[in-house]
């Protein structure tokens, strides 16, 4: 880390008075930076993908960049360089970076779909797209803090101030995430919120350039300094910041994992999440910072030791609170409120149970700094070392937790390997001090922690099964868990209720249960097409769930092919344990092929064509769904029919508002304007529907369907059809709902969810509480009109088709 006179230049001092205003601006580097992170990465999910493996890739290249920064910058000779010069230029080019990188994802999109595999080939070429867009402007924003911090000396009250700049950054990101996920992106689109990003990157680059200009580069004294000598035993420090990373990103994978299931995973639950994750590392950064007041690296280095053991017991408090507290708080506000109160309870949950740790991951980097500073040594070289070491250190602990540790041990012992991370941690900064002091007193003190450690570690408590199960119904649900397991990319669970059915969850959401009014919905989502088609051979699920639609197809003789896309593996053989029945085993039926990808990814990238596509996705408000929502994925789906074929989706009516729902049918009839909804009722009640779309108008002959169900070969399929209600074609065909003719006065106005705004997840998670499920459906009844056009049969048949419907 050290440097000669000849390597780099000295360290300056910026005027006192001043450095406030370099605050400002540094947290303005930072609310664009994240505004930037998070348009990025909705972009990049709807290429590459949402698996645990795609948001690896995507995740260790942002921070890649950012770590090759910090390293580059430093070494490059800019001696004679304003720093505020060339921070200015560095956000120029994060400006530039960003509009470029908006307009250049599509072509690259199109250059991966082009050549995208799977194993080996796919992840390098997923990685590939990754780097081609974020390294150049990840590299400079990585850049920007060495360069800032060129301008403040390396001298302890020096140091100080790098501590305000990493918090006020921090600020700044905690700003950008909010404008983002509750603003920017909920009113306009990914556009709008770079170029917003960009007017601050250049509003900065701006202030910069003409304080730069009014203000000396480097002081006479600095200049005539001489090169620090190399200090002695910093490796332990490098060590300590780069594990204390680690530590940071997994205990926010598992803590983000845990707590979106409990408060329901909308994409404000996630922005919530971060924003507070944010806060407290600011905070924990300018209290350090504020505490060393001009001490040395002796006393910072011991402090930032001490801070990862004290750590240990902050990390079993959120482990705590996350596993015995929070669950069982009342969840009235979760599942009735308005939007607000569902918010200020998701904010004051994710403040008491993530705060505390993270004040300490935030105090560890200033005080890592000091540590390594010498008086007189380049700033900028100091500060890119320590970011560079707590960067790579995220980028392991990040994907060391979701890829390897929750999948291979689960999130319990995960917390568990956290806590003992933070105790090396401490340790290894704290040991080589105790051995040159010979403080049998501090040593004392490390085996009690490390003892006490090990005791807060054996005392991690798992997440309630209920939680995995019901998340944020947990306190009125009724049902009792009998498994629970945890993938790469979900948690899962299995529940009886006291009447009898049985349910699978996922994330805390309802996948599918075997209530009679939920298997007449799954057996729909697949009999409506597979009995409507000609002569079906070759059919794509998108979703497993309980495995009911995509068993639906196996009752048909003429399907030769059943393709189910699952994005998490667990899934299928454990709903098979328990849903084998109503699924008619379709996991062991010879002609099922179970491909384990994000559905939006592989229908993308296969050049398969299919005469059905049956969709069962997440609900909508969930993070990340909407992209199997938007105009661009339908319009993918009907490229990838054969002549003749058939789409349908399932669509809840529960948890949900009319805006979303008109929102998510208009956006349908946009790139299937001969679509149809069916209905599916409780007790009269509306509840949940399905869309089924094709390419050309619909023609149902009801008498020639009745005849195809009455024949020999089609038994099984009758009978699957009587098991759920529907005796005869008729029954079936009279949950018809409408069509576009019927429709389009309801769906005036209504929000298209395309692929730049996904302004479905944003409508989702807002109306979330809304209890207005009848209300939908009664609305949408009112405007439906006798279909003439649609159905056909004989006089007889058309009447009782009529009499049922009405």
């Amino acid at each position: 880390m050290m440097a000669t006179q000849s390597e780099s230049p000295p360290a300056t001092s910026g005027s006192p008075r001043l450095l406030p205003l370099l605050l400002i601006l540094f947290a303005g580097s930072g609310c664009s930076a994240l505004i930037y992170e998070i348009v990025w990465f909705q972009l990049l999910q709807l290429a590459i993908g949402s698996t645990a493996v795609s948001m690896g890739i995507l995740l260790a290249t942002f921070m890649g960049g950012l770590c090759l920064g910090s390293i580059g910058l430093p070494r490059l000779r800019l001696a004679r360089k304003h720093p505020l010069g060339v921070y200015a230029i560095l956000e120029v080019g994060i400006a530039l970076c960003g509009i470029l990188v908006l307009f250049a994802i599509p072509f690259v999109d199109r250059i991966y779909f082009a050549g995208a595999g799977y194993g080996l080939v796919g992840m390098l070429l997923r990685g590939f797209v990754c780097a081609l867009c974020l390294l150049p402007p990840t590299i400079l924003m990585g850049a920007s803090l060495p360069a800032i911090v060129r301008w403040i000396e390396s001298s302890p009250s020096g140091v100080t101030w790098w501590g305000w700049l990493y918090g006020g950054n921090t600020v700044g990101a905690v700003l950008g995430c909010l404008l983002a996920g509750f603003y920017l992106l909920r009113l306009y689109n990914t556009a709008t919120a770079t170029y917003a990003a960009a007017a601050i990157n250049l509003a900065v680059a701006t202030i910069s350039f003409l304080w730069a200009a009014r203000t000396p580069g480097e002081t006479a004294e600095a200049a005539a300094r001489e090169a620090p000598a190399p200090a002695a035993n910093q490796w332990p420090v490098y060590v300590t910041i780069g594990l204390s990373g680690a530590c940071a990103l997994g205990a926010e994978v598992v803590w983000t994992r845990l707590m979106a299931m409990m408060l329901g995973s909308t994409v404000y639950v996630f922005s919530i999440i971060l924003a507070v994750f944010l806060i407290g590392l600011a905070i924990g950064s300018g209290a350090a910072s504020w505490l060393m007041g001009g001490r040395g690296p002796v006393w910072a280095a011991s402090a930032l030791g001490w801070c990862q053991l004290i750590l240990t017991a902050c990390i079993a408090w959120t482990a705590y609170m996350i596993a015995d507290v929070l669950p069982f708080w009342p969840s009235e506000a979760l599942i009735s409120g308005t939007p607000t109160q569902a918010f200020k309870v998701h904010l004051v949950r994710t403040l008491l149970a993530v705060l505390p740790p993270t004040l300490l991951f935030g105090a560890s980097f200033p005080l890592a700094c000091a540590a390594v500073a010498a008086d007189g040594e380049d700033s900028g070289r100091v500060v890119g070392g320590v970011y560079a070491a707590n960067t790579l250190g995220a980028i392991v602990g990040a994907l060391g937790v979701s890829l390897i540790l929750v999948p291979w041990i689960g999130t319990r012992q995960t917390q568990r390997m956290l806590l003992l991370t933070a105790v090396v941690a401490g340790l290894c900064v704290l040991l080589p001090y105790a051995r040159r002091s010979r403080s049998k007193a501090a040593m004392g003190w490390m085996a009690l922690s490390v003892v006490f450690a090990g005791l807060l570690a054996y005392n991690v408590d798992a997440i309630p099964g209920k939680v995995i199960a019901y998340g944020r119904r947990f306190t009125v649900a009724t049902g009792t868990v009998i498994l629970t397991a945890e993938g790469r990319n979900s948690s899962v669970a299995i529940s009886r209720w006291p009447d009898g059915a049985t349910e699978v969850d996922v994330n805390g959401h309802v996948e599918a249960t075997t209530e009679p009014y939920d298997m007449r919905l799954q057996r729909m989502v697949g009999h409506l097409p597979a009995l409507l088609h000609p002569q079906p051979q070759k059919v794509l699920g998108i979703g497993f769930g309980a495995g009911v639609s995509a068993g639906t197809f196996t009752r048909y003789p003429s399907i030769q092919s059943i393709t189910v896309c699952e994005i998490e593996p667990i899934i299928p053989p454990i709903s098979t344990r328990y849903f084998a029945q109503q699924d008619y085993d379709v996991l062991h039926n010879p002609r099922t092929r179970i491909v384990y990808d994000d559905a939006r990814h592989y229908l993308l990238t296969t050049r398969d064509q299919f005469d059905i596509i049956a969709s069962d996705p997440l609900d909508v408000f969930v993070k990340g769904t909407a992209a199997l929502y938007t105009k661009e994925y339908f319009e993918a789906v009907k490229q990838h029919l054969k002549p003749g074929g058939m789409f349908t989706l399932y669509v809840p009516l529960y948890e949900s508002d009319e805006n979303t729902v008109k929102s998510e049918l208009a956006t349908f009839l946009e790139a299937f304007p001969y679509g149809t909804v069916w209905q599916n009722t409780v007790n009269g009640e509306g509840y949940d529907m399905v869309f089924m779309g094709q390419a050309d108008p619909l023609q149902i002959n009801v008498d020639q369907i009745q005849e195809r169900m009455n024949r020999p070969d089609y038994a099984l399929v009758a009978e699957s059809l009587r098991e759920v209600g529907f005796p005869n074609a008729i029954e079936l065909f009279a949950t018809y709902g409408g069509q576009k003719a019927d429709l389009g006065p309801w769906l005036a106005g209504a929000e298209i969810n395309y692929d730049r705004d996904l302004r479905l997840q944003y409508l989702g998670g807002w109306g979330i509480n809304s209890k207005m499920e009848d209300y939908i459906y009664r609305q949408m009844i009112s405007y439906r009109r006798p279909p003439v056009n649609l159905f056909t049969g004989s006089p007889e048949t058309l009447r009782a088709l009529m009499s049922a419907m009405y």
